[in-house]
């Protein structure tokens, strides 16, 4: 059962923040979120996301399963190696967003190709079929640039890999 808990995560960050002797305002700078935000999610008044939660964990050096579980997203026992494949995709400082956005999606269409639920760390783009939305990762979206994810070594690889 994942009910969410956003109290008890609240009180779980605070007491986290405190042990790393950061304060409110330190630790949102670290995270990349607002001083107000972190302060809301803190007093159990905001559900942050699983983004949110990642950067969070990065900035106190905790796990972020750890947070995914008290903020309910995650079952404690189920799925933990799909948290941890995603909280390595989301924590690599080599890849720009999008592209970790795409490598996101790709794993989804093959967990759902293989059987495996959709999780909620990633919320891929879906076609009609259910599988990953290809034409995401195409040319025209420009939030990050890089030509390594771009659409024709996308179709690239679908042909080689398919």
């Amino acid at each position: 059962m994942a009910s969410l808990n956003v109290g008890n995560l609240g009180e779980y960050l605070r007491e986290q923040r405190r042990n790393a002797q950061l304060s409110l305002r330190q630790l949102a700078d670290a995270a990349g979120v607002s001083n107000p935000y972190l302060s809301q999610i803190e007093r159990g008044l905001r559900k942050p996301s699983a983004e949110v939660l990642q950067q969070v964990a990065k900035a106190l050096r905790i796990s972020a399963e750890t947070l995914y579980v008290r903020a309910g997203i995650l079952d404690a026992e189920r799925d933990r190696d799909e948290v941890e494949t995603r909280a390595v995709i989301l924590a690599d400082p080599s890849l720009n967003e999008r592209q970790k956005q795409v490598l996101l999606q790709i794993y989804e269409s093959f967990r759902k190709e293989n059987g495996f639920g959709t999780g909620e760390a990633a919320g891929p783009a879906r076609d009609g079929d259910g599988t990953a939305d290809q034409g995401t990762g195409g040319g025209s979206s420009t939030a990050g640039g890089g030509d390594a994810a771009g659409s024709d070594t996308d179709a690239g690889r679908r042909r080689t890999a398919g």
